[in-house]
């Protein structure tokens, strides 16, 4: 028993990047296939478009600092805390990823027929992003009750 809650600890310290990360390849790829349509029917905007499809990588960013931040001893004190804000902290990174790359989306075509909405446009994305920095912050605070063996 003691090697799994081990195993998972482990795991648990890599979930922010790994789960993070594969938000971001889903966000990105959302918004990077609108952006791609939209460069097809609009004259310009193009950099506009190809920036906001890189909005989801943020989250993969979140998930390096935290992994940085829970790297530390495995033992029976850290391994709850560890599993816990690991993949709980990892979960949001992805589905927040996965959503602001579906906002993100829907900004592209929008800004697409009508440019001139392109700020406010973003708006859904930029409030997905604050729980995503919502639950980074929370996470960087929690880990400092986690002792360092």
């Amino acid at each position: 028993m003691n090697e799994l809650i081990t195993a998972l600890a482990w795991a648990g310290i890599f979930a922010p990047l790994a789960m993070g990360a594969f938000g971001s390849i889903i966000g990105c790829t959302i918004a990077g296939q609108a952006a791609i349509g939209a460069m097809l029917d609009a004259e310009t905007g193009h950099a506009r478009f190809i920036g906001v499809s890189v909005m989801p990588a943020s989250q993969t960013i979140y998930g390096i600092v935290a992994t940085f931040t829970l790297n530390r001893g495995v033992t029976a004190d850290t391994a709850g805390g560890l599993i816990g804000l690991g993949f709980l902290g990892g979960l949001v990174l992805a589905y927040s990823a996965i959503r602001q790359g579906h906002c993100c989306a829907s900004a592209i075509q929008a800004s697409k027929i009508k440019p001139e909405v392109f700020g406010l446009s973003l708006a859904p994305a930029a409030v997905v992003e604050g729980f995503a920095v919502f639950t980074f912050v929370f996470l960087l605070v929690l880990s400092a009750g986690i002792p360092k063996p």
